[in-house]
């Protein structure tokens, strides 16, 4: 495991060593890089770190977690002479990426019909897995189109408006795409997919607009206070995912052409101007369309689902805030050691967050920045942010991308086996629609890390700056520093019987009352923020609301996964949950910094 230096409050180093060709960097607080303990994103970082003609530093965002080669929420740049392209630092699914809505539509308006918004919704966009579309099938012909001109066919095709296309990175097309480097498998596996949502963490979801941090900003985004949103987050199917599988093996054999020592042979790769790299350019490029032209098609169904509720007025002017890639490599020009290079830049789970003034934004974001669209988990809020010079300067002009996974699929399933997750959520005005159970059970709010902790890191560190927070409908609340909480119980053994989790911010916090409960035994408690107030349990649990209090670090501390079942704990040891650590109960506190103490739980 690699010894990682703190740099400053929001900055880690992983120092150069072995093979490394330059240092990694990771933006995190001290609790986010607690969370990575045991992880190997860690060691992914530093695997990046040796592929040739890495330009500047291998960088991780706050939402960093394991992915394949490329942790997930990693970025690095390599020079176009000397660098390589690696489908493990863009990953399966190609141009995942995130769409927002801003609908006319005001939020108390549309609470009242939310069940009939998502059924709607559910019945216009197919979702699940190999998901596909009756009524948009697209022949050999239109299929290559797609792939060449991405949003734009679609929008000439009547699925949308010009408009759009300025909202949308790259406005919606990446010329280097050739259709003719995509696999005919791959073209089979998309042909009937175009405009459909598909499985794992890709939704669709409903929300408002509950906070305003820049209002001008925000006003020229449209986005106004209660206004109704749509998120529509979704990528290149299995087209995409097939492409990446086809230049795998291509790829380890070009590694082994050119003599390219691997850490990892997940980063296969070849140099930037090799056939092998200009083929998967081209299909890369191509599946990338793809993706672009799918939330484009599903945008064109969300607003038609709008119009069946609420009439052709509201559709038409439920306009695009911005359409951003995740998951892509692009040629671009940045400054690097005091003079401009053109450079290829990985961003795999990350977002380019392009500052104002850049010649590639469109006019109407010129003067504010890049858009930047960072979901949350289906239990919680998200946020819009925009491009900063701190963002383009030190990350390539990247952030964050969400909150990032903390538990395996495998491990949420568990998690979530003797639990009703569609009753929970609902039971906080929560409403899902989902193609299966499993689907559910994978993206329980409690496998994600809670997405403020992640965006405050990047706006503290300059590499995205707030402009708004967007509730689910179920929240109203706009207060980002205060949740409800779940109760952990404990047996007489003194074991953990029940997942500790964090809900979604309420308004009551503001004015002292926190409501938590029900425990599994039937038991319930408020405490209040202004006073200690102490109950215990039938379960000889006993749950009091300190003070906020600092505490010192204690050595080798041993985080306690609240999610876990059957922990063992010691009669009287406490654990303590932190300001915004949502999943997070830990005995000691293990921030060297002083955290601020919001409740904990004792052991009788």
């Amino acid at each position: 495991m690699f010894q990682v230096e703190r740099i400053d409050a929001y900055r880690w180093r992983v120092p150069k060593q072995g093979g490394m060709r330059t240092d990694g960097l990771i933006f995190a607080d001290a609790g986010l890089m607690q969370d990575l303990e045991g992880d190997q994103a860690v060691q992914q970082v530093a695997n990046v770190a040796h592929l040739p003609g890495i330009v500047g530093p291998a960088i991780a965002m706050p939402d960093i977690h394991w992915g394949y080669g490329f942790p997930i929420g990693g970025v690095a740049a390599f020079d176009e002479d000397e660098g390589v392209v690696s489908p493990g630092g863009v990953g399966y699914d190609i141009n995942c990426g995130v769409r927002l809505l801003a609908t006319p539509l005001a939020i108390q308006d549309v609470r009242p019909r939310l069940r009939e918004l998502m059924d709607a919704l559910y019945q216009a966009i197919p979702s699940g897995v190999g998901a596909a579309r009756s009524d948009v099938r697209l022949a050999p012909r239109d299929l290559e189109r797609v792939l060449r001109d991405g949003a734009r066919w679609v929008v000439a095709q009547g699925y949308g408006v010009e408009a759009d296309l300025e909202a949308i990175e790259a406005n919606g097309t990446l010329p280097a795409a050739d259709p003719a480097c995509v696999s005919d498998r791959a073209k089979q596996r998309g042909k009937d997919q175009l405009g459909t949502v598909g499985s794992g963490n890709h939704f669709v979801e409903v929300g408002y607009v509950s906070e305003r941090y820049d209002g001008r900003v925000a006003d020229r985004l449209g986005l106004v206070p209660g206004a109704v949103t749509v998120f529509i987050h979704s990528g290149s199917r299995g087209l995409g995912y097939q492409v990446c599988d086809d230049y795998l093996d291509t790829m380890l054999a070009a590694a082994g052409k050119y003599g390219i020592a691997l850490p990892d042979k997940q980063l296969c790769c070849a140099p930037i101007g090799s056939p092998e790299a200009k083929q998967y350019w081209g299909a890369m490029n191509a599946a990338a369309n793809y993706a672009f032209a799918n939330r484009q098609l599903m945008a064109h169904y969300a607003r038609r689902a709008i119009a069946t509720l609420f009439g052709e007025d509201a559709a038409r002017r439920t306009r695009l805030v911005y359409d951003v890639c995740h998951n892509i490599a692009k040629h671009e020009i940045h400054e690097v050691n005091g003079r401009q290079r053109r450079v290829c830049v990985h961003r795999k789970g990350a977002t380019r967050a392009f500052p104002p003034g850049h010649r590639e934004l469109a006019p109407q974001f010129r003067d504010i920045g890049q858009p930047v669209l960072i979901p949350g988990d289906m239990g919680r809020y998200s946020y819009v942010l925009v491009g900063t010079d701190g963002a383009f300067h030190e990350t390539f002009g990247s952030t964050c991308h969400g909150a990032g996974r903390r538990l395996s699929r495998h491990k949420a399933k568990e998690v979530a086996r003797s639990r009703n997750v569609l009753r929970e959520l609902e039971q906080q005005g929560i409403i899902v629609r989902a193609a299966t159970r499993a689907t559910v059970d994978e993206e329980i709010p409690e496998a994600y890390k809670d997405v403020a902790r992640v965006v405050d890191v990047v706006h503290a560190a300059g590499i995205g700056r707030k402009v708004a927070h967007r509730n689910l409908p179920g929240e109203s609340t706009t207060n980002p520093s205060a949740s409800a909480i779940r109760l952990i119980t404990l047996n007489s053994a003194h074991t953990w019987t029940a997942s500790a989790i964090a809900r979604s911010r309420i308004p009551a916090a503001r004015s002292g009352a926190i409501s938590a409960g029900p425990t599994s035994f039937g038991a319930s408690v408020s405490f209040s923020s202004k006073a200690s107030v102490a109950r215990t349990f039938p379960s000889t649990a006993a749950v009091r609301q300190s003070s906020s209090t600092a505490l010192t670090r204690a050595a080798s501390p041993r985080a306690i996964d609240a999610t876990a079942s059957s922990a063992p704990v010691q009669k009287g040891q406490r654990f303590f949950r932190e300001t915004n650590a949502a999943n997070s109960w830990r005995s000691p506190i293990v921030q060297s910094d002083g955290p601020r103490i919001t409740a904990w739980i004792q052991a009788q």
